[in-house]
């Protein structure tokens, strides 16, 4: 290995998603009905610095018994160093993903997140204007930003809530009716050597699934010469949208 790289760590992580009260009608012909689905995104990651880390997603879907993929989607991820550690901080995460035809219009995308945040010993708030590429004739740029503010109340013990939204295609965004809003309340804490995120999510717009809880578990391998933590950049990058996969890039919801 040479001198001059250094690696930082190897975290992995599951988000799960269970849509109890969700879209009953597909968001395009053929498409994928969230109602009653369980929604699950294992990621591994790997910290080539300490601003720079890859990752690995492998989405799917379980509904009425039956286990449906949704491709994969490479991330690479760029933060100020030891964000964990800043007042204020920055950066962007770039993904591209291959999508099945049950989850998307298109087969190929592009997300764009940027990542800005401020914090101090007591609160945080962390804000993602995020960009949503298709490729492809049914493409479009759409844009669904994320938004967080979360309270600490002590070592590894955060209370917040979560904003999730896709307002369809830019400069040309869906009737509020037909966009996702979706409001979070959160917990974050520490369960032995894993960060856990739970969090129960309310849709204010009838394009939004109504009821929807979610799980982030997350893990970070030792390494030898490893700084920081996986609950660290995934403060950094705001977490992972739960609602992502119900995108339905080429067509309005």
């Amino acid at each position: 290995m040479p001198a001059s790289r250094r690696w930082v760590s190897s975290p992995s992580s599951n988000t799960s998603n269970y849509v109890g009260i969700g879209q009953k009608q597909p968001p395009f012909p053929g498409g994928f009905p969230s109602n009653h689905s369980l929604n699950g995104t294992p990621e591994f990651a790997y910290g080539m610095t300490d601003w720079w880390e890859l990752g690995l997603y492998l989405p799917f879907a379980v509904q009425d018994r039956q286990f449906l993929s949704d491709g994969f989607k490479l991330r690479t991820l760029f933060v100020s160093p030891n964000a964990d550690k800043r007042n204020l901080f920055y950066g962007i995460n770039f993904e591209f993903s291959y999508e099945t035809p049950k989850f998307a219009q298109t087969r190929f995308g592009m997300e764009i997140r940027p990542i800005i945040g401020v914090r101090n010993a007591d609160y945080e708030f962390i804000v993602n204007p995020i960009v949503d590429i298709g490729f492809g004739r049914y493409g479009e740029a759409d844009f669904a930003p994320a938004a967080r503010v979360a309270r600490r109340l002590k070592d590894d013990l955060y209370v917040g809530l979560e904003y999730y939204a896709d307002f369809g295609k830019i400069g040309a965004f869906s009737p509020l009716a037909e966009q996702q809003h979706t409001l979070f309340a959160v917990t974050d804490f520490k369960l032995g050597e894993f960060d856990v995120n739970f969090g129960v999510g309310y849709g204010l717009t009838p394009g939004s699934d109504r009821l929807v809880v979610k799980t982030i578990i997350g893990y970070a391998f030792p390494v030898s010469g490893a700084k920081g933590t996986a609950s660290e950049r995934a403060s950094a990058n705001g977490g992972i949208n739960p609602l992502a996969h119900l995108s339905a890039r080429g067509t309005p919801f």
